[in-house]
């Protein structure tokens, strides 16, 4: 094990070396760029034997990764932002095609107004792609997660394609120590990738055809129960990772002095560090607040977050994202988990195009968690009811 001083995009592209792509489609686009750079001076210096390939927009990135996949070989490509939304015809095909892509997207604003800043419209809005999400906190996460993220989506009982989110503009720019595992550990935790889902003229079969309405929902249950599986298999790899790397991961969410709190925020990303700093200051003044942070939002995890909010008062949402027209979806997501309870559910939406969250903020959601009914807020946005 080594102790470097990354940025976390820095950091997730060492978790990629560890994890042994052989096919590497690149296309740069801000903020994830540093990512592929850095994967192409490894493969540059022989540190990773992979074929790194130079494609002409973000759609051919992930045609070339899905025609990869469909060979056998383990495929790696990254994006944000536009270029996810110009993937997205791609999305459902990998999916769909049942091929265990591993994809980074630096989470950033999309257009217009045009923004180079992070929010997570992007992803968000593709969370019906069939992919697995997940949502790393900090550099050391990304890094952990580039490796179990092949190890979840290659497991035959899911062999679905998972889109890893980093925060944009904040991975980039800002810089930690990172435990950055040796070859033999990752190579002990990652086995090679078999698949029988590929193109074999010994074994001849069809891939990517067409189905009709007789034949069609079969396939999108598979799809589904794919996803769902993935719950059991991110909690097989937590623990082998835990026994190799003595690092230890939570699941589906990671619950933050949630057991006797009154008021919750759940939220997702790098923003969790700062609820969890500031739920700390509130504590030491006496109030019962928590956090419950959303690792991944597909599969979702229904289960723990009505576990995790079962003594609450009430809870807040907070997110880097709207659904125009109704509510963050996030917050929809979780309204869902909670459809048979009474808990008030309030949405707090911030961060959009970048705008910073402080800790005064998050103060104020824990304390308007005690006095008002639940509603859709915008963070430092003057309305009807004044500024929140």
């Amino acid at each position: 094990m080594a102790r470097k001083f990354l940025s976390g995009n820095e950091a997730f592209a060492e978790g990629i070396r560890l994890a042994k792509p052989q096919v590497i489609s690149a296309y740069p686009i801000t903020p994830q760029t540093i990512v592929v750079e850095r994967l192409s001076e490894m493969v540059e210096d022989k540190s990773l034997n992979a074929e790194f390939i130079h494609v002409e927009s973000e759609h051919s990135a992930l045609s070339w990764a899905m025609g990869a996949s469909a060979v056998g070989a383990r495929a790696f490509t990254a994006t944000s932002s536009q270029g996810l939304l110009y993937m997205a015809e791609c999305l459902t095909y990998a999916a769909g095609g049942r091929f265990p892509i591993v994809m980074m997207n630096a989470n950033r604003s999309t257009a217009l107004p045009w923004n180079i800043y992070g929010d997570q419209r992007d992803s968000l809005s593709l969370l019906d792609s069939g992919w697995i999400q997940a949502y790393a906190e900090n550099a050391q996460e990304s890094l952990d997660l580039a490796l179990m993220s092949y190890y979840i989506a290659e497991n035959s009982a899911v062999s679905t394609p998972l889109m890893l989110k980093l925060a944009g503009y904040v991975f980039p720019h800002t810089y930690e120590v990172v435990d950055v595992p040796v070859p033999e550990q990752a190579d002990a935790f990652l086995p090679p990738f078999e698949t029988e889902n590929k193109i074999d003229f010994d074994n001849p079969k069809n891939l990517a055809f067409s189905a009709g309405p007789a034949h069609n929902d079969i396939f999108k249950y598979k799809e589904h129960i794919g996803v769902l599986n993935a719950a059991g298999v991110i909690n097989e790899a937590e623990r082998k990772f835990a026994d190799i790397f003595g690092r230890s991961y939570t699941g589906l969410t990671e619950s933050y002095k949630t057991e006797d709190a009154d008021y919750i925020i759940i939220t997702l990303g790098s923003i969790a560090g700062l609820v969890k700093e500031t739920a700390d200051k509130l504590r030491r003044q006496g109030k019962r607040v928590g956090v419950l942070r959303i690792r991944y939002m597909r599969p979702f995890p229904n289960a723990d977050i009505v576990r995790a909010v079962k003594n609450a008062k009430a809870v807040a949402v907070l997110e880097k994202d709207i659904s125009f027209g109704n509510e963050g979806t996030v917050c929809t997501n979780v309204k869902a988990a909670l459809q048979k309870s009474n808990i008030p559910i309030s949405n707090f939406i911030g961060g959009l195009g970048g705008k910073n969250i402080s800790k005064k903020d998050i103060e104020n959601i824990f304390l308007r968690l005690e006095t008002e009914e639940p509603e859709i807020k915008f963070i430092g946005i003057e309305t009807s009811g004044g500024e929140i």
